[in-house]
């Protein structure tokens, strides 16, 4: 503020700034008002995943998962912040098998047993936003190609987020999950990436999941950002279902199966808080 004496924090930002680096503005450094609302809007949204959890089994269609996440989040005071958003016609998304993301709810997309889907939900409660998503084999078992990838998935979001630390860089996480994943020859999706979200849905800094240490943006305290990695069983290229009338559906290049779990993170001075899972 003008008028009082830079904190260590604004120091450490400055001279972060004078080397050439991008650094957050100061609206991207969330109040701690502000946290507190963002971590009652995590504690929905998990509870809405929780409840999916509770009830997804073999022979529903993706449109009862719509209605799940609806019902539970409007009747606990949110409202759904995919349901409209540039257009998208759901609640949530329902990404099944090569899906990567973006999978549109259907009465038509039974799920049926070995099938894996990744269930995506972003809450609004009180104009705080939170996000993640979750995976699910449908029926406990599938394949081992898919058990594996389903596991690795989850193994590079919590790699990016140990290699999150304040006032290191964004591209520290998006190294640390292509190290990992280069073990097994996926395919990690670089059209999409994770963002800062809070006040808005997608906020700055687009956090890549295939990335260089020391590069995009200086991490600090008070940022709350999403890690989503999408890795593909095979190429990495990803193009969009001709046949959604809406045009959201990606889908992986060769058309092998993906995997997502996506956490929204807060930064402190000691590493990540999870604030939805």
């Amino acid at each position: 503020m003008p008028g009082q004496a830079p904190t260590d924090m604004d120091l450490k930002i400055m001279d972060m700034e004078k080397r050439g680096k991008i650094v957050p503005t100061r609206s991207l450094i969330k109040t701690p008002e502000q946290i507190e609302g963002i971590r009652r809007s995590g504690e929905l949204n998990t509870a809405v995943l929780d409840e999916v959890a509770r009830l997804i089994h073999p022979g529903m269609n993706t449109l009862e998962i719509d209605e799940i996440c609806s019902s539970y989040c409007t009747s606990h005071g949110g409202v759904a912040a995919c349901l409209g958003y540039e257009g998208y016609p759901k609640s949530v998304c329902t990404s099944i098998n090569e899906v990567v993301c973006h999978g549109i709810p259907k009465e038509t997309d039974v799920l049926q047993e070995g099938d894996i889907v990744n269930v995506d939900f972003t809450t609004i409660l009180d104009g705080y936003y939170a996000d993640a998503s979750r995976m699910f084999v449908i029926g406990g078992k599938t394949t081992p190609e898919k058990e594996q990838l389903v596991r690795v998935a989850r193994e590079c979001l919590e790699i990016g987020a140990e290699a999150a630390k304040p006032y290191g860089f964004v591209g520290d996480i998006g190294h640390a999950i292509k190290k990992h994943c280069k073990k097994y020859n996926y395919g990690i999706v670089k059209d999409l990436c994770g963002h800062g979200v809070g006040l808005e849905f997608h906020e700055e800094p687009e956090v890549v999941h295939d990335a260089y240490r020391g590069t995009g943006m200086l991490l600090v305290p008070g940022m709350v950002f999403t890690i989503e990695p999408m890795i593909n069983m095979g190429t990495s290229k990803v193009f969009i279902d001709a046949d959604d009338e809406y045009g959201w559906e990606v889908i992986t290049g060769d058309e092998k199966p993906s995997a997502q779990w996506e956490h929204t993170f807060l930064m402190t001075e000691h590493g990540v808080e999870i604030l939805s899972y």
